[in-house]
């Protein structure tokens, strides 16, 4: 029998699929020229703030399956409350939108657009639904002790459930920004 969705990782998944369509709804109202056009020299266009989300969901993944995989191994069994630590804390209090402080994103993660809005949604709502299953996978466990590294920073480590909310504050920050992108260049 199936242990009960946490209400903490519940909400997580509801973030997640919020976020999903929010990019299906931001996509849908802009044709290809809006979306893939930057509101200015330096900012990224949409198209490009999807990108990005595609690039961090594709380098978290692995982190978050070998971290929930060590965690089973080592039976560290929890369910809750989770708290995010104190970096994990400031981190997605940093990145929710609205956008307070400019951060530059490190090489790999800058975008490069590669295929048309549809493709780019389609694979931001796959990796959506990945993210929301590595949610429940990590149902029982205690998110508070594994720890995670930083895709982007490799030296930063928090909690699992810190990279779970700073993972869905990322996402609302650039799709808050893509909806800004849009809204400029209409």
């Amino acid at each position: 029998m199936r242990t009960p969705l946490h209400p903490q990782l519940e909400q997580l998944q509801r973030e997640l699929q919020q976020a999903g369509e929010q990019a299906s709804r931001l996509a849908a109202s802009v044709d290809e020229g809006i979306w893939a056009r930057r509101p200015e020299p330096g900012r990224w266009s949409a198209a490009e703030c999807v990108v990005h989300l595609n690039l961090t969901s594709e380098a978290y993944i692995p982190l978050i399956e070998y971290t929930i995989r060590q965690g089973r191994e080592r039976e560290w069994r929890g369910n809750g409350p989770y708290r995010r630590d104190p970096i994990g804390w400031l981190l997605a209090r940093i990145i929710e939108p609205p956008a307070r402080l400019r951060v530059k994103t490190t090489a790999p993660f800058v975008p490069r657009i590669s295929g048309q809005k549809d493709e780019i949604v389609g694979e931001f709502l796959e990796l959506q639904k990945r993210l929301e299953d590595q949610v429940e996978a990590a149902n029982g466990l205690n998110l508070n002790r594994l720890r995670i590294a930083s895709p982007f920073y490799p030296r930063v480590r928090y909690n699992l459930f810190s990279g779970f909310k700073i993972l869905a504050a990322h996402e609302r920050r650039h799709l808050w920004q893509a909806e800004q992108a849009v809204g400029v260049t209409r």
